[in-house]
């Protein structure tokens, strides 16, 4: 089978422009490589088709059989993600993961929330559209009631991943201290700022792979300071220093309680959303109750540090095998899966 990867890449030279966070989600040239091995592996024929306009060139041009899909789109649009998705299904060329529709909507925290409140607790919160006034955001959070009852804040960009703009100082005291931090946000990302209550509790990960009544949990991970602070925010920092500063505890320890209850609201939440073949889906556990954060239906694949990787190898699953269980389950769904055990195109 001859299969594209969309992807982006990290630039060589990056930008001086915007925050330094820029192109955080964007993938290294290593795991394209290590994605591609794996493929070539099990005798398909791959093909890089990055993003923009070098890819379109290259499906119309020459369409692969199925693409998997890594791109997550320029810009600070909330439909960045979805614009391979939407470009594939016009030209009827499958591709892994979720759709247009759910990657978009994932990718808005304000909206993923909305959509999985039926099945999962939230936590209290309001996106304020960027450019406002101090007067305008106050009002908002008033009105919203989202400072009622809480004594601290997270506030962050609304259609970001990879933790962008995420950072130690997200954690908010004060009513000042959240009008500040909206304005920061607001001018370096332009876009939508979440404010939300912030949950002081355990930061666990779920793994999902699958689709329909065939989705399965496949781990689920804590994520731990090295050093214990119950101000702990898994941020950009903590992201980019993870081996100093965070421990993975996979599989997390948990009360059964407390992991059915986490099982049972990631489903939710991946049923809610309408995710497809892969996501990883983001909780903070308070008085034994998960909270949903976020879900991530495109998730990173690095193969040495991505949370999904770290997650998977922790629970005794390698790299080449996810790789592998995520094509089939995705293959399967787009009616290629005998193509691929043949390793020939379909």
């Amino acid at each position: 089978m001859r299969i594209g990867i969309a992807f982006d890449l990290v630039p060589v030279v990056a930008s001086a422009d915007g925050p330094d966070d820029r192109y955080e989600e964007f993938d290294k040239p290593q795991t394209i490589e290590a994605l591609a091995e794996v493929l070539r592996a099990d005798g398909h024929d791959v093909v890089l088709l990055g993003d923009g306009r070098a890819l379109l060139h290259r499906v119309l041009a020459d369409p692969p059989d199925f693409v998997w899909n890594l791109a997550e789109g320029e810009g600070t649009g909330r439909n960045r993600e979805a614009r391979v998705p939407a470009v594939l299904e016009m030209l009827g060329i499958p591709y892994s993961g979720s759709d247009p529709l759910t990657l978009a909507a994932a990718l808005d925290k304000g909206v993923a929330k909305r959509l999985v409140a039926d099945s999962v607790a939230v936590p209290q919160g309001v996106a304020c559209a960027a450019g406002l006034s101090s007067t305008q955001v106050k009002s908002l959070l008033r009105t919203s009631k989202v400072t009622e009852g809480s004594h601290q804040w997270i506030v962050k960009p609304c259609f970001e991943g990879s933790s962008k703009g995420i950072r130690a100082r997200c954690l908010a005291d004060t009513h000042d201290e959240v009008i500040e931090l909206y304005q920061v946000l607001s001018r370096d990302y332009g876009q939508p700022v979440l404010i939300e209550e912030f949950i002081a509790g355990e930061e666990v990960t779920v793994g999902i792979v699958g689709n329909g009544d065939g989705a399965e949990v496949i781990g689920a991970m804590k994520i731990r300071p090295k050093t214990p602070n119950d101000r702990f925010v898994y941020s950009i920092e903590v992201k980019r220093d993870w081996d100093d500063r965070v421990e993975y505890q996979t599989p997390a320890q948990l009360a059964p309680s407390v992991m059915t209850s986490l099982i049972r609201s990631a489903l939710g939440s991946y049923e809610a959303l309408g995710c497809r073949d892969l996501a990883r889906i983001d909780f903070r556990i308070r008085d034994g109750v998960p909270y949903f954060i976020e879900a991530n239906p495109l998730p990173g694949l690095a193969p040495d540090w991505s949370d999904l990787i770290i997650l998977a190898r922790g629970m005794g699953i390698g790299y080449a095998d996810l790789i592998r269980k995520v094509l089939r389950v995705a293959l399967t769904r787009a009616g290629l899966a005998s193509a691929s055990s043949a390793g020939v195109s379909s």
